[in-house]
C-alpha cells in the first residue's frame, strides 16, 4: 500500500501500490504521474519553492516558499491523490502524519 502523509510543510510518500505487477500497476503510475508532474511544475515556477528527497521507497518533499501558486499546485496534487485512495483504498492511503 502507498501511504501519503502531510505533516505542516513535508509531504511523504512511501510504500508500493501491490495493485497489480511491476509495469502493469496503474494505482503506482497514477500517484508517480501525479506527483512527478506536480513537482516538476512547482521546480519550473521556483526551483527553490521545495525541496525534494527520494529515497527507495520513499519520497519526502518539504515545501520551503508557501506563496499562492506554489500551494495551489500542492493542494491540488493531494486533491488528486485523496481521489485515487478513494477509488483504490486497498492501495493508496492519505494521512495527516504519519
Amino acid at each position: 500500500m502507498i501511504r501519503v502523509y502531510k505533516n505542516n510543510d513535508k509531504i511523504i510518500i512511501k510504500g508500493h501500490a501491490n495493485y497489480a505487477d511491476y509495469g502493469k500497476d496503474i494505482v503506482c503510475a497514477s500517484v508517480s504521474s501525479i506527483v512527478i508532474t506536480t513537482v516538476n511544475g512547482i521546480l519550473e515556477i521556483d526551483r527553490e519553492a521545495i525541496t525534494y528527497v527520494e529515497e527507495k521507497d520513499i519520497l519526502t518533499i518539504e515545501i520551503i516558499k508557501k506563496d499562492e501558486v506554489i500551494i495551489k499546485l500542492i493542494n491540488n496534487m493531494m486533491n488528486l491523490l485523496t481521489e485515487l485512495s478513494d477509488n483504490y483504498p486497498k492501495n493508496i492511503k492519505i494521512g495527516k502524519d504519519e
